[in-house]
């Protein structure tokens, strides 16, 4: 049976009242309760409330978005709804699906994937990291009922496509392609029946088959810039393409850098999806012409809005490099001329921009929309909802077979050359000779008369090197030429046999010097290793001998190293395997975690965060050919982290430390690939708190203790406390393209102090993509010495204030929001959002009765308590209900007082009626519409104070219930 609310006579709820009060809609309502008022709009929304909003339109980092309508007429909500997917790159769960009705304020519904992958570059395991990898650009398209999203790889085996029938409650299905297809944009021809495509790069295409499982053809090169020449707006790369079907034409967006001008849109149009490639002359099709200039607005998508009149109006949702904020995405407006658009007033664009909103919610839903966040506090209860991604199965693979003897030992024979070139022969064409002058020890090998920049000393390692094991190689070498360039780069090489070479590692050597070349391998498992011979040599060019004393020079090696790093850790099927812990939709996990190691259920209401690795300094970034060294901090496993926001922002946590171990760090960052953070570290039993700031410029190899140091001047010896309260405040306002901190603790919850007596900073963008995101909060602990400490996390506060600002606290929003909550009556809402609303009351009234000493400790509930309040009144709004009348009443009969309840049926059909009191029961079976059904229940009591009776109401399987309200009586 199903329950719905009663439509009745008497005044209106009141969430619904203020709502429609402050839209000056509804003249008669109740009044608000006192001091009410409309809460604060969320973090990450632009929404003015007046029906307008600024751009960019989210304030975090949400770059790569494509948006996807899916019309009133295919969905269950009986109106448009929009998702939209992001980059989210190394992050997990990644790529995140947000939801909207306006286009404007959005929020978190689902992820499409828990984990990219379970291999090592994805979990921070044995060395490996997917730092300013992992996922790029995703295509978000629907599709006959199917929604599809294709991404791309750099370091993971190429594009990933995935699909479902459900984008908020289904499980994804998971389909490699196979290949990199950089920056994909799905797209499904309807003009020649839905078949499907993926445009990448810059710009060329393939063909799926009917159930996109596989490439069929490709189409390279469909246009290029170099077709548009003389075009101004045309520079550079072309990347970021999107593909749309309008009005009869295809349309193209991308993004574009001409030289000297900033990102920009172009379009391109063409009658022929595939341009020349179907044309009839063979020639391209497609016309070009500039879509946006200004103010670096740039890639992204085209979106569809239709009205109500079913007229189509398609508008530009792009974005913006805001760092180090983050990629920030803008929806722009569109008027079309001649079928072009032109975006914004007249092409023009600015941050700070306001347009209208483009589509009209009623007040209530208006309400919740400016409410939802892509941030959140948290309790950590372990109350978010449960998602399907939760539950994503993997197989786990068994140990690869190895010869356990070789590992961890020296293979190459002879390598310091101390018994002269014994085991050691020329590659090509070249003399050895044994020599004294040596990197160490007393022997090295010279080698003269090189005629290829192949020549050098090889040695067969045939039968010692294996699959799935990773070996690392080094070698010393030095040249001395007058002639010679200053620097040379010097490669160990392997010579797998016929014409497979491959560059195992480098460095870059000074002239009379010697100087290392080293480096990291995995032989692939496609690799036959019948052959193998490592062998010295110089950058190949195709005519050496043109110029020898820069290609051809003498040089000298020693010291040649090959070891097998013991059996790498392997993925775990407890690592994998759901805990029982759910964290809501804002947060995600630097790089895949390890399950075994985090928890929401060790200890209620509280993160726990245990070690289980020791960091190592081992890490570097792959991306980079220097391969930079990472912090310690970048490779701890178990980071958890959200968006920042802009353009201020507060993050509060409090940290018990009672289970750290010596050597442990464990704190609150802001961090990128400039990072700082206030930490709790343990040194020989003692805990220390301070502050730790990374700051450009960068250098390759780093001394990890010494980066990861505490600034002078902000430590303090915890002594024999066990909790401490960390603060951080976030400012992105006070110089442009900047981030500064200010960390703040204490040690009883109520008085704060900051940790040092300046600001940490500047922290800025870091261009080399290793971690090209906006700056994000994180919650993380590292072990330096020993595995098994823990430290755990009491909730995460946010607030847009900060303390340096020098306002007092202010609770009167939050006692707003309380006194409204409270006046509510369970009776007229659904049951779906009264407990989470109640839930949400309780932690404000808990908290309103502590001590508030953070405006992150007022604004944290307040804002759970808005948001359940403002879900409840668009559940209240739009539930259905039996149109009955329900009054209660008293009177006096022979000196006792007796409640009256009078039901009134205004439905087109019979409805049966149980009445229940604390005097008894009354049922009417069946009363015909218009009628009314009447009872008096005596009560027996001279005086009797206001009370209600309880009406349900059953109509054709609908139950609905309400109480019947009466006053006070005295018949005495």
């Amino acid at each position: 049976m199903t329950r719905r609310h009663l439509r009745t006579r008497r005044a209106t709820s009141l969430l619904a009242a203020t709502a429609l009060l402050g839209s000056g809609l509804l003249a008669n309502a109740a009044a608000a309760p006192p001091g009410a008022s409309s809460p604060p709009a969320s973090y990450t929304t632009t929404d003015q409330g007046d029906g307008t909003y600024t751009v960019p339109l989210l304030n975090s980092d949400v770059p790569d978005v494509s948006v996807e309508r899916v019309p009133a007429a295919e969905n269950d909500e009986g109106r448009d709804i929009y998702y939209m997917i992001s980059t989210t790159m190394h992050l997990s769960p990644g790529a995140p699906i947000m939801k909207s009705y306006d286009l404007v304020n959005w929020e978190i519904v689902n992820y499409v994937y828990d984990r990219i992958s379970i291999a090592d570059p994805a979990s921070l395991r044995n060395g490996q990291n997917s730092y300013g990898a992992g996922q790029w650009a995703s295509s978000l398209r629907y599709h006959d009922g199917t929604f599809y999203v294709v991404f791309n790889t750099n370091n993971l085996g190429g594009a990933i496509l995935y699909r479902t029938t459900d984008i908020e409650n289904g499980a994804w299905e998971r389909l490699p392609l196979g290949r990199g297809l950089h920056d994909p944009s799905l797209f499904f021809d309807e003009a020649d029946g839905g078949t499907p495509y993926i445009f990448y790069g810059s710009v060329s295409a393939v063909r799926l088959n009917d159930d996109l499982t596989e490439i069929v053809a490709d189409y390279p090169n469909i246009f290029s810039a170099s077709d548009y020449p003389g075009a101004p707006f045309i520079g550079g790369l072309l990347e970021g393409a999107q593909v749309f079907y309008i009005d009869g034409e295809y349309y193209i967006a991308t993004i574009t850098w001409p030289s000297g001008q900033g990102r920009q849109v172009v379009l391109f149009r063409s009658p022929e999806l595939l341009g020349r490639y179907t044309s009839d002359s063979g020639e391209n099709t497609y016309e070009a012409r500039s879509g946006l200039n200004s103010d670096g607005f740039a890639q992204g998508s085209l979106v569809e809005v239709v009205d109500d009149a079913g007229e189509s109006a398609w508008h530009g949702f792009f974005f913006r490099d805001t760092y180090p904020l983050g990629r920030i995405p803008a929806l722009i407006p569109a008027t079309w001329q001649d079928g072009w658009p032109t975006f914004g007033d007249d092409g023009v664009v600015t941050r700070g921009s306001t347009f209208d909103k483009l589509i009209e919610l009623n007040p209530a839903e208006e309400l919740l929309a400016r409410q939802q966040s892509i941030v959140v506090s948290d309790d950590f209860a372990n109350d978010a909802p449960h998602r399907p991604y939760m539950d994503e199965e993997w197989d786990i693979p068994g140990p690869p077979a190895h010869d356990g003897s070789l590992l961890g030992l020296e293979l190459i024979d002879n390598g310091g050359f101390e018994n002269g070139i014994e085991a050691w022969s020329i590659n090509d064409t070249a003399e050895m000779t044994p020599t004294t002058d040596a990197a160490s020890g007393q022997g090295a090998v010279h080698v003269t008369g090189r005629t290829t920049t192949g020549s050098g000393p090889l040695q067969d390692v045939t039968g010692k090197v294996q699959h799935g094991i990773t070996y690392d190689i080094s070698a010393a070498v030095k040249y001395d030429g007058p002639d010679s360039p200053s620097t040379k780069q010097f490669f160990i090489t392997a010579h797998y046999g016929g014409s497979t070479y491959t560059n195992l590692g480098t460095g870059t050597v000074a002239n009379g010097e010697w100087g290392e070349i080293a480096g990291s391998f995995t032989v692939p498992e496609g690799q036959s290793l019948q052959t193998m011979r490592i062998f010295v040599e110089t950058p190949w060019t195709s005519d050496p001998a043109a110029d020898p004393d820069v290609h051809l020079m003498d040089f000298t090696v020693d010291e040649v190293s090959l070891v097998g790093r013991e059996l790498p850790e392997q993925p775990h099927e407890d690592e994998i395997a759901p805990n029982g812990s759910r964290l809501a939709d804002q947060w995600q996990w630097n790089h895949s975690p390890d399950n075994r190691y985090w928890s929401l259920t060790d200890r209620d209401g509280w993160l726990r965060l245990t070690n289980g690795k020791v960091v190592t300094g081992d890490y570097v970034y792959t991306k980079h050919s220097t391969r930079d060294d990472l912090t310690y901090f970048e490779e701890a496993r178990n980071t958890l982290s959200q968006r920042t926001f802009g353009p201020t922002a507060s993050a509060e946590t409090r940290i018990d430390v009672s289970g750290m171990r010596d050597g442990d760090v464990a704190g609150l960052a802001a961090y990128s690939r400039s990072f700082a953070y206030a930490a709790v570290k343990r040194v020989d039993g003692a805990n220390v708190l301070g502050v730790v700031q990374r700051l450009q410029p960068f250098s390759a190899r780093i001394d990890h203790e010494a980066v990861e140091e505490f600034v002078p001047g902000t430590t303090v010896d915890l002594g024999a406390a066990t909790e401490v309260s960390i603060k951080a405040d976030a400012d992105f306002a006070t110089n442009d393209g900047q981030l500064w901190l200010r960390f703040y603790y204490s040690l009883d919850g109520e008085n704060w102090s900051q940790l040092g007596s300046s600001r940490a900073g500047p922290l800025v963008m870091d261009w080399s993509l290793s971690h090209f995101m906006g700056y994000r909060f994180g919650l993380f602990s590292y072990a330096t010495q020993e595995v098994g400490g823990r430290v755990d996390f009491d909730h995460f506060l946010l607030s847009d204030t900060l303390t340096a600002a020098g306002e007092p606290l202010d609770a009167g929003v939050l006692d707003a929001a309380i006194d409204q909550a409270a006046m509510l009556r369970e009776s007229d809402y659904p049951a779906e959002g009264w407990h989470g609303m109640q839930e949400a009351l309780a932690a404000a009234l808990q908290a309103r009765a502590g001590t508030l000493s953070t405006q992150n400790q007022i604004d944290a509930p307040q804002r759970a308590l808005s948001l359940e309040l403002a879900r409840l009144g668009v559940l209240a709004e739009a539930a259905p209900s039996l149109d009955v009348d329900v009054v209660g009443g008293t009177r006096c009969v022979a000196g006792r007082a007796v409640v009256t309840v009078r039901v009134t049926n205004q439905e087109p059909v019979a409805v049966s009626v149980d009445l229940e009191s604390d005097w008894g029961r009354k049922s009417f079976p069946a009363v015909a519409p218009g009628k009314s059904a009447v009872h008096a229940f005596t009560t027996r009591q001279a005086d009797l104070p206001a009370g209600s009776a309880t009406a349900e109401v059953i109509a054709e399987g609908v139950s609905a219930v309400n109480e019947a309200q009466h006053g006070p009586a005295s018949c005495s």
